[in-house]
């Protein structure tokens, strides 16, 4: 009821919207160039994480002692960083870089890939860090951004970094925009981000606290942003990694905010025993109930846009296959399989949940072959993703410049707009000060690029943009009514004396 609700809702606003947005249409007719979009949606790096050093940018070159120095969870200066926590490179995998040679570092931040130094390189998986709701808006600290040590489970590898211009994506960079204020469009982990991206939405799990998730509840301080520490927390990040009353994936009023699992399969919680094969168990406690909500794709669909979402390895999840370590299919990555209206039996989930093939080949077919849907998404599998804990660098960016070498052969390619950005930050410090908006976001600065024909050449576009802007430039290019969750956004931004966030239109030159 609730979905048609908002349907019935949504086709007055196409008749309200059509006679301002067709004169908006007409001011920026050069957008109508544009015939296919490809968001390509990376994995876990800060801006200065790897384009710290891209000419042009605002990077490390415009670090200093008062944007970077770290302090403890009492307010000092660090005298030093803490040690990289249980080593710095993931376990299994060499060259190992010890908890003791991480130890005494100065406070600042480091280049992880320091030949003099601890010379690990982009093809090196290096360890996990937290990535999380609460914990990142603790980092940021207002926009101070000098707590990423202080409330880390990795210790000093939060400020480390890499030589970026060894990256295939880097050689994209130059020929094209890359974005160097671009912010994840929510505080934390990949979960919620993946939906901002689809939806500019938080989700909800409907009286959390009479459920099977009701130990998942965070135990939040007054402030509303910052973890209750436990009374056995060591009172030092020198000491160790610190502990919280309950670290909880939703929030006090219901809200998920963490990972959790979705209610269809592909998800890591298995069917219910004697329930259907096509669901999650939904008494699994971090199983999250249907969403509702209205979704871009749900826009394009009443435009008559065609659109799908591509997951690497999806088949291969649904088949069965968990591909530990290869190829690690995230299912908390593929945020339509949470909605209501794309349930298994569903039409929608016939036409636009897609499998993007093994390393990418079933997408890469269609790509070669010139039929992309209008709007694409494509979520490459983990290991090339670029997540660390369970992949490097340079494996996924190879992978998305190869799919970008393809779409540039593509005969849509004259008139497709390509973006590529990370979904967050991967709890990897970043020096720039995120805008503030709403309770949600945006959180830290991740890198973009905008590929196109009608790219800007050799261009640092330093236009505001978050997450949502993909679905900012989705909306005014096929002329959709906006989601309720962007409105929201720049609202927040205007309290604040921020401006809108862009819709990638800064980035092109019709």
């Amino acid at each position: 009821m609730r979905l048609a609700i908002h349907f019935a809702l949504l086709a007055g606003a196409f008749v309200l919207a059509d006679g301002a947005r067709a004169q908006a249409q007409a001011q920026g007719s050069g957008i109508a160039n544009i015939e296919t979009v490809v968001v390509i949606y990376a994995e876990n790096r800060s801006f200065d994480n790897l384009y710290g050093s891209f000419p042009g940018a605002d990077g490390l070159q415009n670090v200093t002692p008062a944007n970077s120095t770290q302090v403890d969870r009492d307010g000092s200066v660090l005298k030093e960083l803490p040690p990289v926590w249980d080593g710095l490179t993931a376990k299994g995998v060499t060259p190992v870089v010890t908890q003791a040679q991480t130890e005494h570092l100065p406070n600042k931040p480091f280049a992880i890939d320091d030949p003099n130094g601890f010379n690990t390189p982009l093809g090196v998986t290096t360890h996990d860090l937290w990535h999380l709701f609460y914990q990142n808006q603790m980092q940021i600290h207002g926009g101070k951004n000098d707590r990423f040590v202080a409330y880390a489970d990795s210790g000093a590898l939060v400020m480390g970094h890499y030589d970026g211009s060894k990256l295939p994506l880097w050689n994209v960079a130059q020929r094209y925009v890359l974005s160097d204020n671009f912010f994840q469009g929510a505080f934390g982990g990949s979960f919620l981000n993946h939906f901002q991206l689809v939806c500019a939405c938080t989700p909800v799990y409907p009286s959390a606290d009479k459920s099977p998730a009701q130990k998942l509840i965070a135990a939040v301080d007054p402030d509303g942003v910052s973890l209750t520490l436990a009374s056995n927390s060591p009172a030092s990040a020198i000491d160790g990694i610190p502990k919280f009353v309950n670290n909880g994936a939703i929030t006090p009023d219901f809200y998920a905010v963490n990972t959790m699992q979705p209610p269809y399969q592909p998800s890591n919680n298995k069917p219910a025993q004697n329930g259907d094969p096509r669901f999650a168990d939904p008494d699994a406690p971090n199983t999250l109930p249907p969403q509702h909500d209205i979704t871009i794709g749900d826009l394009l669909s009443l435009r008559g846009v065609s659109w799908a979402w591509y997951a690497g390895a999806w088949q291969d999840a649904l088949d069965g296959g968990r591909g530990k370590p290869v190829p690690n299919f995230q299912f908390h990555h593929q945020t339509f399989n949470y909605f209501a209206q794309f349930a298994p039996g569903t039409p929608a989930r016939a036409d636009h949940l897609k499998d993007g093939g093994m390393n990418g080949v079933e997408l890469i077919k269609v790509i070669d072959a010139g039929t992309l849907p209008q709007v694409t998404f494509y979520k490459p599998q983990g290991n090339l993703n670029e997540h660390p804990g369970y992949t490097d660098v340079m494996s996924g960016d190879q992978h998305i410049a190869d799919v970008i070498a393809h779409l540039e052969k593509s005969p849509q390619w004259p008139h497709m707009l390509v973006l590529v950005t990370y979904d967050e930050n991967g709890g990897f410090w970043d020096h720039v000060a995120p805008p503030k908006a709403d309770r949600w976001g945006p959180g830290s600065r991740v890198p973009a690029l905008i590929v196109s024909p009608f790219a800007k050449k050799g261009y640092v576009d330093h236009t505001q943009y978050d997450t949502t802007s993909a679905l900012r430039f989705i909306t005014r290019r096929f002329n959709l009514p906006v989601l309720p969750g962007l409105v929201a956004r720049d609202a927040a931004l205007s309290a604040n004396g921020q401006p809108a966030m862009g819709d990638l239109t800064a980035a092109l030159t019709f």
